[in-house]
Order: C-alpha cells, then sequence, then structure tokens
C-alpha cells in the first residue's frame, strides 16, 4: 500500500533548497514537468497507462514513466491491477494524492485568467468541462443553491448539477434543466471572468439561454475564476 504519510523527505527538501519550506517541499514531489499534469489527469479517476499518454501529448515514454515512479514512491500515485474482465493494471491518486486538487484547480483558475480562450491551433480535450467546473466552483458563492444545468460550449455539451453544496459534471445533455445555454468559448472565460455579465451576454445575443436570466447570472456568481477567500487582513488586529 503507498505511502499516504510520507515524512521522510524533509532531509531532501533541505539538501535541494537549504530551507524549510512547506512550499518547497511540496515542489520537491510535485515541481518536476509533467508531475503536477499527470495528477491533474487523474483527479478524473483511475486511468491506464496508455490513457495517460493519450492525455499528454508531447510527453515521452521514459519521462513518463519516470514521473509514475517517481510519484508512486512520494505516496501520491499508487498502481492497482483491475479485476477480470478488464484485467488491466491503472495508475490513481493515493488519499494523500486526491488532496492535490484543492491545489491543482487554484492553478487552474489562476492561469486561465491570463491564459485566454483556445486559438485556431490550440486542441481542446473533448472532456475538458470534467475538470474545468469543478475547478470554477466557489461553494462560498454558490451557498444556498442548487439544481442542474445544461451548457453547450463550442464543441462541448455538459451537464453540471449541484446538490447540498456538491458539484458533479457529465458530458452531455441531461434532462430537465434550470436553463440550457449555447455559447462559444471565447464568452465562456468573458463569463467566468466577469468581464462580461451574464444579462449582457444574453441580450448582446452572444448566450442563446432557454431559461431564467436570474438564474443564468446566479450560475456564473457560483463558477467563475474571482480569487478565493484568503485569511488575511492588511488592518491590525486588536489583541
Amino acid at each position: 500500500m503507498a505511502n499516504s504519510n510520507p515524512v521522510g523527505y524533509n532531509a531532501a527538501v533541505a539538501k535541494r533548497y537549504d530551507q524549510y519550506c512547506p512550499i518547497a517541499h511540496a515542489l520537491c514531489s510535485i515541481g518536476e514537468r509533467w508531475s503536477l499534469l499527470v495528477v491533474r489527469e487523474l483527479i478524473e479517476g483511475p486511468k491506464r497507462y496508455t490513457d495517460l499518454a493519450a492525455g499528454l501529448p508531447g510527453v515521452s515514454t521514459n519521462i513518463l514513466a519516470a514521473r509514475l515512479r517517481d510519484l508512486e514512491a512520494k505516496g501520491i500515485v499508487q498502481k492497482r491491477k483491475l479485476p477480470p474482465p478488464a484485467a488491466c493494471t491503472v495508475y490513481e491518486l493515493t488519499e494523500y494524492g486526491a488532496e492535490l486538487e484543492e491545489v491543482v484547480y487554484a492553478i487552474a483558475r489562476w492561469g486561465a485568467r491570463t491564459l485566454g480562450p483556445p486559438g485556431p491551433g490550440d486542441d481542446l480535450e473533448p472532456d475538458w468541462g470534467l475538470n474545468a467546473f469543478p475547478a470554477l466552483f466557489n461553494p462560498v458563492a454558490a451557498e444556498g443553491m442548487s439544481g442542474r444545468y445544461v451548457l453547450r460550449i463550442g464543441d462541448g455539451d455538459f451537464t453540471v448539477s449541484l446538490v447540498d453544496g456538491r458539484v458533479g459534471v457529465e458530458m452531455g445533455v441531461g434532462d430537465d434543466p434550470d436553463f440550457d445555454a449555447t455559447f462559444d468559448m471565447e464568452t465562456m472565460f468573458r463569463l467566468a471572468s466577469g468581464d462580461l455579465p451574464p444579462a449582457d451576454a444574453v441580450d448582446q445575443g452572444l448566450v442563446q439561454l432557454d431559461g431564467d436570466v436570474e438564474t443564468f447570472e446566479r450560475f456564473f456568481e457560483a463558477f467563475s475564476y474571482a480569487p478565493r477567500l484568503v485569511a488575511r487582513t492588511d488592518t491590525p488586529v486588536a489583541v
């Protein structure tokens, strides 16, 4: 069983960065090129080696194998053999590794703010929304919300569900949505960044909406690139 509390790496951190710092320690585990992208792929669930290679275009087989070995050694990834009829080996995140979901999604929100929508030469995986909507989800802004929403964005159709403060995403068009919205990726980026108010997008014809505009507005309050609350203030606190 993979070690879910790999405490034996502190010495390595001190040698590599010459400082005692949890960020330096974390980068020793996931800072190599491709490592965090392997984690990104496994957030969706267990995958075969061939699935990982397909989801990471540009990675060489020897580098991918080396990254998987390293992540296994650090208790982030583990291998598991599926029983028949599958009878194949898959890689999956350990409990310790799954805690990186929060980290990956925070980086994704931060990066998306300056990445911009895909250009003509950019490839977008068909299942991009399975990670994108959980990354955008802000449970504080979504407090009290529940519903089912269909978003047809570019060539991808996704159904997003909110139940008890938790988000679920499926590919395809679900039944009985609270709204059904169609728009392109550029509009998606502008809505998620807050640069384009949802009601304006509908009024300008950038969104074809079957449903209530207020519900559509509420959705993009709950799914956005907006920075999350940090428990810090520049104002001195009296004690």
